[in-house]
């Protein structure tokens, strides 16, 4: 069986603004029904890389296809209105002085009547169509998000490109919406590249993540691949809080006051970070007198002070200052586990679950 053709595609996208290059070499294949998030810290290039998809921004170099036909090149350059791309921003940006109504079929093609039965069809489709001929102001946030969903949708473009479309909403609101969102584009066969800086958003929404940092693409995969196996410790800490344990190697392994380490195709006298998450720094109940032994992966106990505890809601947070070199390391413990300030505690670590990167990498 042949492997299904992208839906968009972009190709060494480059763009640069006053000598700086904020997207630099970007490449990128979504297929149809897939949700792809381009991922980052503020500024890295995901909003300009989508404009260029767009066309409201022109690249200086790469190769925009859609379905396989290029629509931006070097040569040839397909205006937005043409590209059948779909375009949600944070900003609903629905026109106040136009109904409902005619905010979705705004820029629709056909008779009167053709148009609104269109809007009606999208509006029944995100459950609003009681408010066919209301104004946006007369709706709730949530509410003008799925106008706006429906005016997205009713051109029936191949592509949505979403920059940060939620993030206006409370939290409350947010995971309906999302996932209601991407439920009718998945349904309609609709290519989906989602920009945003939340880690968590794009765990919960994308099949695929593409890491961006810099105005390159670092690490692209499944989320599970992602967090799971970064590229590197900035990648790991963009998912998560992580305790850094400094090292050196020595014959491939690395001394720890939590044990050895391997460290394979490290040079001998390398410095290392071992990089390990809150979450999979386990207190060694036995040795503390309360609980089971710890298992053979999780190596060395080292004793540490703990400094706060609190309690996060379905976990708690304990902060503690390692004898060791008067580091602080963080732990989460599931349900509630408030130690005392001042109170010495064994800690061990799961060997399987850190991750040894080059120092200061």
């Amino acid at each position: 069986m042949t492997a299904p053709a992208p839906r968009l595609e972009i190709r060494n996208l480059t763009r640069s603004f006053g000598g700086r290059r904020v997207v630099d070499d970007v490449s990128l294949a979504i297929l149809p029904g897939q949700v792809t998030c381009l991922l980052g810290p503020s500024g890295c290039g995901k909003s300009t890389t989508l404009r260029m998809i767009a066309g409201v921004e022109r690249q200086e170099a790469g190769t925009i296809l859609v379905d396989g036909a290029v629509i931006s090149d070097a040569t040839r350059d397909l205006p937005p209105e043409r590209r059948q791309i779909g375009l949600m921003f944070q900003d609903f940006a629905l026109f106040p002085h136009l109904s409902v109504a005619e905010n979705v079929g705004f820029g629709l093609k056909g008779a009167k009547a053709e148009i609104r039965a269109r809007v009606e069809q999208m509006l029944a489709r995100v459950d609003l169509a009681r408010y066919i001929d209301a104004w946006p102001h007369e709706l709730s946030g949530g509410e003008q998000q799925r106008v706006a969903l429906a005016r997205a949708l009713a051109p029936e473009p191949r592509i949505m490109l979403m920059d940060e479309p939620f993030s206006g909403l409370d939290d409350r609101l947010r995971d309906g919406i999302r996932d209601e969102t991407l439920d009718l584009l998945k349904e309609a066969g609709t290519a989906v590249l989602l920009v945003t800086h939340e880690p968590e958003e794009a765990m919960r929404m994308a099949d695929e993540i593409a890491l961006m940092r810099d105005g390159r693409i670092v690490q692209q995969g499944a989320p599970y691949n992602i967090y799971n196996a970064p590229v590197d410790l900035a990648a790991m800490a963009f998912f998560s809080d992580i305790n850094v344990i400094p090292g050196r190697v020595r014959g491939a392994l690395t001394q720890t006051p939590f044990g050895e380490f391997l460290a394979p195709g490290v040079p001998d006298g390398a410095e290392v970070d071992i990089v390990i998450r809150p979450q999979h720094i386990r207190i060694d109940f036995d040795r503390n007198g309360t609980g089971p032994l710890p298992t053979a992966q999780d190596g060395t106990p080292a004793r540490g002070v703990v400094q706060r505890a609190r309690f996060m809601g379905s976990e708690s947070l304990v902060e503690f200052r390692m004898d060791y070199d008067g580091s602080v390391l963080k732990a989460t413990v599931p349900n509630v586990f408030l130690p005392r300030p001042g109170k010495p505690l064994w800690l061990t670590i799961r060997r399987d679950r850190c991750f040894v990167f080059p120092a200061g990498a």
